[in-house]
């Protein structure tokens, strides 16, 4: 069966529609072109703004034009991810999905279901001529995986709705009403090569890790192919010869690839240690792959002392679960994720991405992270800061939300802040006083190749959606 034979047939249709189009971020020209021309294509007032967000705007459906005007927003670029053996070019090719029982999934890649599917039913309700909805105005935004850089840069003055509804949650039974703020802390420093003279050159490699989404998923305790990467050389006479883990900075790193410079019994020497590792990450990632097999010698490598000044401070870096929410049970307050990791040439930098809902606690976490860098006169910097989102538990949405979630399924939904960054923040700086929600079918594993939607959640959000359009409040 083809995906788009799914019910509703109107968003698979369109999603796959979205899929055909490459739309990394800060690459979403294409998708950008896309959307407008869907827009005017259906004659709808569209409009680009001197960043890239497209905002289509549409009239209240007939009865309902007392009804207080709803801003639907979802953002356009997706995370970029495949798996090392899949032969797949992100600029070029469609996404390939496919049904896996009661899952969408994609063929070796990133499924785009984060955002593509907020994107699909915002799409499908401005093409619709027979469903209930009050004045709408579409956001569509931009880059929002590397920076929110559409949100950031939104037009003041172009949105005139009260309400904003933001498609982008990832559990069909929870409403978002807070979020975290984050920021970057970046380092980077030169070293010296020096010839090879002895030693064995050894090829490492980390994989098969789950990954996933560094706020979202920070505290199921996934290996992060950074770390341990790194404890395979800390205390051992080992040059680096190169290093390249990781790949965005949001996402938990699932593989690690080194060259290293160490002893010819290395590899018995670390086996017990393989063995320790993988033991501790059976439950969270029982897919973790650990190969060390010997390479052709380079020519020249870092110094011993300057690569154990790398690894002491690697090891020294805070990744994972800062502290704990005491506002909120359950919910992660403050993290980082140490997301890249690179030695090519001599030239070591790495990426870290910290959040939390405090701005103190985010600016501890962030000077955490940086000290050992700076221990080591890295060259560290830190920006890309956006606001997190303060929960208001008055919102009027919140209580239709509520009481309209009790009516259709007979069960109250989990309302919560997420441990991630949304749009919401930011754009609610920018539009004060806007009555937000974030809220979405069933994701699981965004920002990895076992990112999947499920087709079941899908059908119980856009039923959920549509009757929420039908009963918003009245007047502007």
């Amino acid at each position: 069966m083809s995906v788009r034979n799914l019910e509703p047939k109107a968003v698979w249709n369109h999603f796959e529609d979205l899929n055909a189009v490459p739309r990394a971020s800060k690459k979403e020209q294409r998708v950008i072109a896309f959307i407008k021309s869907f827009g005017e294509g259906l004659g709808l007032p569209t409009h680009v703004d001197p960043i890239g967000n497209v905002i289509i705007t549409k009239p209240a459906s007939a009865g309902m034009e007392n009804r207080k005007t709803v801003i639907l927003q979802s953002h356009l670029d997706m995370v970029h991810q495949k798996n090392a053996d899949t032969d797949f070019n992100f600029d070029t090719d469609g996404i390939q999905s496919y049904i896996d029982g009661d899952w969408v999934r994609a063929k070796g890649t990133t499924l785009g279901a984060d955002n593509g599917m907020g994107v699909a039913s915002i799409m499908t309700l401005l093409a619709s001529t027979d469903i209930a909805h009050p004045p709408l105005e579409a956001l569509f935004t931009i880059d929002e995986e590397t920076g929110m850089t559409g949100a950031f840069n939104l037009e003041q003055g172009i949105l005139k709705g009260s309400i904003l509804l933001n498609l982008d949650t990832e559990d069909d039974d929870e409403f978002s009403i807070g979020c975290a703020g984050g920021m970057d802390t970046n380092s980077e420093k030169h070293y010296p090569l020096h010839p090879v003279s002895k030693g064995v050159a050894w090829k490492i490699t980390v994989n098969g890790l789950k990954g996933g989404h560094s706020g979202v998923d920070i505290n199921l305790e996934r290996g992060n192919a950074n770390k341990i990467m790194n404890r395979l050389m800390f205390n051992r006479d080992v040059q680096i010869v190169s290093i390249n883990g990781g790949s965005l900075r949001n996402a938990i790193p699932r593989e690690s690839f080194a060259v290293i410079i160490a002893g010819e019994n290395y590899k018995s020497d670390v086996a017990s240690l393989v063995d320790e590792i993988k033991a501790e990450y059976t439950a969270e990632d029982p897919g973790l792959n650990i190969n060390i097999v010997q390479t052709e010698t380079p020519a020249n490598a870092l110094s011993l002392e300057d690569s154990r000044e790398i690894i002491v401070a690697l090891y020294a870096c805070h990744n994972g679960v800062f502290r704990m929410s005491r506002a909120i049970p359950g919910l992660v307050e403050t993290s980082s994720s140490l997301a890249r990791v690179i030695v090519e040439d001599g030239k070591f930098v790495t990426q870290s991405l910290q959040r939390s809902s405090l701005e103190s606690g985010k600016w501890d976490v962030a000077n955490t992270v940086a000290a050992p860098f700076r221990l080591i006169n890295c060259k560290v910097e830190q920006g890309g800061s956006y606001p997190g989102w303060a929960p208001n538990p008055k919102s009027e949405i919140l209580d239709v939300m509520e009481h309209r979630y009790e009516t259709l399924f007979g069960e109250k939904p989990h309302v919560m802040a997420i441990h991630a960054g949304l749009e919401c923040g930011i754009i609610g700086e920018r539009y004060h006083g806007l009555d937000m929600i974030s809220f979405g079918p069933t994701i699981v594993g965004p920002h990895s190749p076992d990112e999947r939607v499920s087709i079941s959640s899908v059908q119980k959000f856009w039923k959920f959606l549509l009757d929420v359009l039908e009963h918003t409040p009245e007047g502007n």
